[in-house]
């Protein structure tokens, strides 16, 4: 195949279609997403027959078992994509709301309206929902995709796309305004990223390998996080019970995400009312502990902590504790090993809480509640592309609003401008 000639092809089609779904109505976007959800929960056993090649195939090449985990679909995680996709058809469409119309002194109305940003191609590694996710939020937005997923899910991602295909040909929608990419040459992907006729934005979603070589090598403006270092603060005005359910759930309910905790700390004052418990419970889940000294007191099957566990993001059943002196000692840690992403306080003092809230940089500050939860589908967004923590124009999970942007409109009766 000639990679470029492909790619260019795709991207002409792409530009194509972005134009026929920046003036597609609300009602034929949410009818192909319904068209889509429906099928997706109509074709789940071939889905998961699908995904069952790609998972034996990942076995066979020695896939991690956070990597099989990312890739395996099951019937609640194709129940989820559809529900995904119908929360992303009921919410409100943003394309064309106009704001801030206001007049001037020259008599003129100016004001904003918001509009798709075109071509969006999506990198992306491993899971399958991606493709479902993506497509529906671009879509919804007016956008074309180009969606270029990993070679371990190609089965997946195929017959996720035929869904797709189907759900746009009932809507009677352009069929290129959804494109997955057929090959899993890695040359695709430095065409995509560089083709600046074509494709407006690109969104990464994989290790942090792909980011790196996204973010050196693309001509095209990226949407983009690294890796998700998120931390627990559990502070001596912590409720322990509450906090105790916390760390548990935030890095134990499901270990290969990125809004997974991958460092406790904990103030010294309540270490040793909390830690032996959330010891007990991280051992009967097979959790490795790597702890500061003050921790591996408490916990002395923990084994010593190196300087890199604290910029680690593991992805996999190992966590890192460290008891602090205070919240400023806390605060300083994630400012150093943060990786603005999502961080999270239990505390019950408000002047607290608001200050974690203020001086903590991340794309999403919790209080009181899991780092699981930073993700689209719990915002309300339906689903997300992503999470970015970039600060220009989108920030923390990407929906709707972020893959739009919005033009200046200016309403004037014959003005000229004296």
């Amino acid at each position: 195949m000639d990679i470029k000639a492909y790619m260019s092809g795709v991207g002409e089609r792409a530009r194509a279609a972005s134009r026929a779904m920046a003036r597609a109505n609300t009602n034929a976007k949410n009818g192909a997403l319904e068209a889509i959800a429906a099928a997706l929960e109509r074709e789940a056993e071939a889905l998961l027959l699908a995904n069952g090649r790609d998972l034996a195939a990942g076995r066979e090449s020695g896939l991690d078992a956070a990597m099989l985990d990312r890739l395996e679909l099951t019937p609640a995680r194709i129940a989820g994509m559809a529900e995904g996709l119908r929360q992303i058809a009921a919410l409100p469409d943003p394309v064309g709301e106009i704001s801030q119309l206001n007049y001037r002194p020259s008599g003129i109305q100016v004001g904003k309206m918001r509009v798709p940003l075109g071509v969006i191609g999506i990198i992306y590694e491993s899971r399958p929902n991606v493709t479902a996710d993506a497509a529906a939020l671009c879509l919804k937005a007016g956008n074309a995709a180009i969606l270029r997923g990993g070679s371990e899910a190609i089965h997946s991602n195929q017959a996720i796309a035929a869904c797709i295909r189907e759900g746009l040909a009932q809507a009677a929608l352009p069929s290129d305004a959804v494109q997955v990419v057929e090959t899993t040459e890695r040359a695709a992907v430095g065409e995509l990223i560089t083709m600046t006729r074509y494709v407006d934005v690109i969104v990464p979603r994989g290790g942090k390998g792909l980011i790196e070589r996204v973010m050196a090598d693309a001509r095209v403006p990226v949407i983009k996080h690294l890796h998700g270092v998120c931390h627990v603060y559990i502070d001596d005005r912590a409720d322990l019970e509450k906090a105790i359910r916390i760390a548990d759930n935030a890095k134990t309910q499901r270990y290969g995400t990125c809004n997974t905790m991958e460092t406790l700390l904990v103030h010294r004052e309540v270490a040793g009312q909390v830690l032996p418990e959330l010891g007990r419970i991280y051992g009967a889940k097979g959790v490795e502990l790597r702890a500061c000294p003050a921790t591996r007191q408490l916990l002395p099957e923990a084994i010593p902590a190196e300087a890199a566990d604290w910029d680690a993001e593991y992805l996999a059943p190992i966590l890192s504790i460290r008891v602090v002196q205070d919240l400023d000692e806390a605060i300083e840690h994630i400012h150093c090993h943060g990786s603005g992403h999502t961080e999270a306080i239990v505390t019950e003092e408000i002047q607290r809480a608001r200050r974690f809230l203020t001086e903590v940089d991340a794309s999403s500050v919790m209080i009181n509640a899991s780092t699981r939860f930073a993700d689209g589908f719990e915002y309300g967004l339906g689903a997300e592309i992503g999470i970015s923590t970039d600060k220009i124009h989108a920030r923390g999970p990407v929906g709707l609003e972020g893959l739009t942007s919005q033009k200046f409109i200016v309403i004037g009766d014959g003005h000229i401008r004296e």
